[in-house]
């Protein structure tokens, strides 16, 4: 074909400059304006793994009460596992042994909730006999003291006609069906959590076995170590802290029954476990009901009991704890005390009991992976410094001395002296 006047002239003008003219795109190419193929797939999967992520996160908000329920019955499991395996490893299956483990420790806490409810309701209900005697004794008062001649049955009256409680008997029936609800929740709760601790233990070889199979031998065995770990410790945890609790309830027991102070049994086995499983503050939080009821019968006993705990949480902190746990749960009050906080707001109550296994667990596993070094005997490990390093506090306290007005430098006096007995010999 004959080439145009265009593409001649183009020809002619690259030939006569000896350049090569620009190439035009070709026609339906990308340079004309057009959407890029790869661009709808991106945008698709784009919009794909946004829509993954919001499913995500709306199921994680609605599954974090069942997953929190799960975690709590992996650690109770934990904490059963040794019992459980001991009492296998004579001859009993592991169902048995799971269901007379659990039947123990219902046995044991249905028996603590209802002595405790008991102490609670006996309480309240000499509280409410005796409230009217304590209203008249402030009424006596406030008459004596600023003279106005107010009358019990006026009050009762005036209370009982006012709209204040007219509400609140109101707002308390609306909530009578929201205590319900929460019981009932609360009840359920328990029934998960006591199911899933159940297969947890009782099907714990086969869980294992089922992790494993999908991993290599080399991450089968790291699992199983950290398996292990995680076991010695949440069980180790859990029987050296129902020791302590055993020796702390003791020790409070005879207290309160040498005081003469009601219910003694009852309030010795809440200042136990409260004491132990809630860390650090546990003991205080645990002493404040028997101080209670304490001060009922002698405002001193209040007092003694106050004096009896502050002293047995030095004793223990220092001397029991030490020795029980140093080969169980290894950790720095410090350390203890900063993970209860953390795990309260992560998960709360929750968050706090399993904090401390949690975190010694974690310390052990990364400690068999940490390499250490032996330290130098150096003085600075210690917080000492060296000696010779600077001047010593009695020779920065001479040289202060020396400088303050008026004080006369040493090797002046002893240079004036010599010199005057220089002129005294010369003379």
């Amino acid at each position: 074909m004959a080439p145009t006047d265009e593409t001649g002239q183009a020809a002619q003008q690259s030939s006569a400059s000896g350049t090569t003219p620009p190439v035009r795109p070709p026609v339906g190419g990308a340079g004309n304006g057009r959407m890029p193929r790869w661009l709808p797939r991106a945008l698709v999967l784009a919009l794909a793994l946004v829509a993954a992520f919001q499913l995500g996160s709306w199921a994680f908000h609605q599954l974090t009460g069942l997953l929190i329920n799960i975690l709590i019955a992996f650690f109770l499991a934990l904490a059963i596992e040794p019992a459980v395996s001991w009492m296998a490893s004579r001859g009993m299956r592991r169902g048995l042994a799971t269901f007379i483990v659990f039947i123990g420790v219902m046995i044991v806490s249905a028996g603590f909730v209802t002595l405790l409810g008991s102490v609670l309701a006996d309480q309240i209900i000499k509280l409410i006999e005796g409230f009217p005697a304590y209203l008249d004794s402030v009424i006596n008062w406030i008459n004596t003291h600023f003279k106005t001649d107010l009358k019990r049955v006026d009050i009762q009256e005036g209370l009982l006609r006012s709209d204040w409680l007219r509400n609140y008997v109101q707002n308390s029936a609306t909530g009578v069906l929201d205590v319900s609800a929460q019981v009932i929740g609360g009840l359920f709760q328990l029934l998960t959590i006591a199911l899933f601790s159940f297969y947890f233990a009782a099907d714990g070889p086969r869980l294992r076995r089922a992790i494993c199979s999908v991993l290599p031998p080399a991450r089968q065995a790291e699992v199983l170590r950290a398996w292990e770990i995680a076991v010695n410790k949440t069980g180790g945890y859990i029987y050296s802290r129902g020791l302590m609790a055993l020796i702390s309830g003791v020790a409070h027991f005879v207290l309160l029954q040498a005081l003469d102070v009601p219910y003694a049994p009852v309030l010795a086995v809440w200042v136990g476990l409260v004491s132990q499983f809630i860390p650090t503050i546990g003991t205080y939080l645990a002493g404040a009901l028997p101080m209670l009821i304490a001060f009922t019968v002698d405002p001193w006993y209040a007092l003694w009991v106050l004096v009896f705990v502050v002293i047995y949480q030095q004793f223990e902190n220092y001397v029991l704890q030490p020795k029980l746990t140093s080969k169980t749960v290894d950790i720095h009050p410090a350390v203890a005390f900063g993970a209860v906080i953390a795990g309260t707001a992560l998960l709360g109550a929750v968050g706090a009991l399993i904090a401390i296994p949690a975190i010694a667990t974690l310390q052990a596993f990364l400690g068999a992976y940490v390499k250490r070094y032996d330290v130098t005997d150096d003085p600075r490990v210690h917080g000492h410094r060296r000696r010779g390093e600077g001047p010593g506090l009695l020779t920065r306290a001479r040289a202060l001395w020396a400088r303050r007005p008026g004080a006369e430098r040493p090797g002046a006096e002893r240079h004036g002296g010599g010199g005057s007995g220089s002129g005294e010999n010369s003379s």
